[in-house]
């Protein structure tokens, strides 16, 4: 099984920004903990951040070609603003997980609507960096023995 795990703009500062909504954790060391759980299912995880729009829905449509089984995918501010990236998830036969370190729905009002929350197959929130194991085991359980 191979899972792809997406992050969007402003996640590659996690540990530098807002400590007080995202912790001191960083992006690397968020990537380290999922290699190390994705290894005792023998899984295969590839990472990608992007600040960039355009790049990330590239990532997401190339997804389908190096036969990706699932993705956990954090958009950042694109959750609430971009029907691209949504799209992109649409055109791609791929089971995605949401994930959000911060509980979106207990921040600001325009951060309380994700545009990609309902064509996921879950919703990860507030459960900071173990909502990424969380989406990478649920893909696990749900399609890990079909792939």
């Amino acid at each position: 099984m191979k899972i792809l795990v997406i992050n969007g703009p402003n996640l590659n500062m996690l540990g530098k920004r807002e400590p007080s909504v995202y912790g001191n954790i960083t992006l690397k060391k968020i990537e380290n903990i999922v290699q190390k759980k994705a290894k005792s299912l023998n899984v295969d995880v590839e990472f990608f951040q992007s600040n960039h729009e355009g790049e990330l829905i590239d990532k997401i449509q190339s997804a389908s070609e190096s036969k990706i089984d699932g993705m956990v995918i954090n958009p950042g501010g694109y959750t609430h603003t971009s029907v691209a990236i949504r799209d992109a998830l649409l055109s791609i036969n791929i089971p995605f997980v949401e994930v959000h370190i911060s509980n979106i729905a207990r921040r600001e009002s325009f951060r309380h609507k994700s545009l990609i929350s309902d064509i996921a197959l879950g919703t990860i929130s507030g459960l900071g960096p173990v909502g990424y194991i969380f989406g990478l085991e649920a893909l696990f359980e749900m399609y890990g023995t079909k792939a």
